[in-house]
């Protein structure tokens, strides 16, 4: 099959639009109706559902417990993380949120690491996502955590969205898998991704 790929020349939330488009025009073609977005503030997954309403579902996959009340740089101002208002909006247009353990990296794994050093199998398989980029890992680990948290369609592909630093510049399609059962997930479709940078 013939289809097109979206290369960002570098990482970064200048790719959001870019990235959105290209998602929305590929689930289209493969009917694929629900979607996974990293999301910080909330402004992807706002932005997510104010491009594609015609997805079924919209989750939005926060940064986890722990993380809550920092503040992030956006293009729009320094907002904080997750942004009340943002978020209550997306809510609105039917995003589903979840924050829960980073299935990749976040976990006792990385508590591990924190205090006696070494590397774990996990990092292994993160840092290799981001031989890709750093918003492939983030897609991957978002499908992850919203299929152990039951609000996926299981049997259905998925669209996934993960960036760096905000907003979205990879956009995978995937076939999802719990976090136990990891291997038998599968990176289908590259939809978009930055040729440089994190």
């Amino acid at each position: 099959m013939d289809t097109t790929v979206c290369y960002h020349a570098t990482a970064g939330v200048q790719n959001t639009d870019a990235t959105l488009a290209a998602a929305q025009r590929r689930a289209a073609e493969l009917g694929i109706r629900q979607l996974v977005v990293a999301t910080t503030t909330g402004q992807t997954a706002l932005a997510c559902s104010e491009r594609m309403p015609e997805m079924e579902r919209i989750v939005g996959v926060t940064m986890h417990a722990g993380d809550e009340e920092i503040f992030v740089q956006r293009p729009s101002g320094r907002m904080r993380a997750p942004h009340p208002e943002t978020i209550e909006k997306a809510r609105a247009k039917g995003v589903v949120f979840y924050t829960g353990v980073h299935s990749l990296r976040g976990a006792v794994s990385s508590a591990i690491q924190q205090r006696f050093g070494g590397v774990q199998a996990v990092d292994v398989i993160a840092d290799t996502y981001r031989t890709f980029s750093t918003g492939t890992k983030v897609a991957v680990e978002c499908v992850l955590m919203a299929a152990d948290a039951r609000l996926l369609d299981m049997q259905e592909d998925v669209v996934s969205l993960g960036g760096w630093r905000g907003g979205a510049d990879t956009a995978l399609v995937i076939r999802p898998a719990y976090t136990h059962g990891f291997f038998a997930l599968r990176v289908r479709e590259v939809i978009a991704m930055p040729r440089d940078g994190e």
